[in-house]
């Protein structure tokens, strides 16, 4: 082989079996997602009203500065991250924006913490509950108070009687991205 041959065959080896690695970042967005988003090729006072952390909302949208709601649930992060540059440019806000994605590893963590048999970090699942968050973490321990499980979620606090939720499933909680679980000891 020439070598003029040989380097796009080795350029064609290394996308094969880089792809994994390159497409892997480029995640489905679901409601409960936090988005780290910068923006750039703006004038730098610009920058700061827009760069930040946002979370998609229970429909599915994030609200940007200047251009007000955009679709990310279902989308893949290199598409939000068209679907905003094209906004910017199309309502004319910015000519030239960049926009960069990126989804903290964190957002797609339940941590189920207490009185289960392994305290851990599950991973999120669209149709990961509550029950189905304990299970993963080992289930209850023998001193777990299962009356007064504690849901943190977006800074407020939720009280859960598992002992209810197991005589009527539909009470099962489905979770979201970065939900803590707590499960008190009980005092006998």
């Amino acid at each position: 082989m020439t070598p003029i041959k040989t380097i796009p065959a080795l350029l064609c080896c290394a996308l094969f079996c880089l792809s994994p690695l390159i497409f892997a970042q480029d995640a489905v967005l679901r409601a409960g997602d936090q988005i780290e988003i910068r923006l750039g090729g703006v004038p730098a006072d610009e920058i700061s009203q827009v760069t930040g952390v946002y979370t998609v909302d229970g429909d599915g949208f994030i609200n940007m500065p200047h251009i007000g709601k955009v679709r990310a649930a279902g989308a893949t992060q290199s598409q939000l991250q068209g679907s905003i540059e094209t906004a910017y440019k199309s309502q004319q806000i910015y000519t030239n924006p960049s926009i960069t994605l990126a989804v903290p590893n964190a957002a797609r963590f339940v941590d189920v913490g207490g009185d289960v048999r392994a305290p851990q970090r599950v991973v999120f699942t669209a149709d990961l509950t509550v029950l189905g968050a304990i299970t993963a973490a080992g289930g209850f321990t023998e001193y777990a108070d299962q009356g007064k499980l504690s849901l943190m979620r977006d800074g407020q606090v939720t009280v859960i009687n598992m002992k209810e939720v197991r005589k009527d499933p539909t009470k099962d909680l489905k979770l979201k991205p970065g939900d803590k679980i707590h499960v008190p000891q009980s005092f006998w």
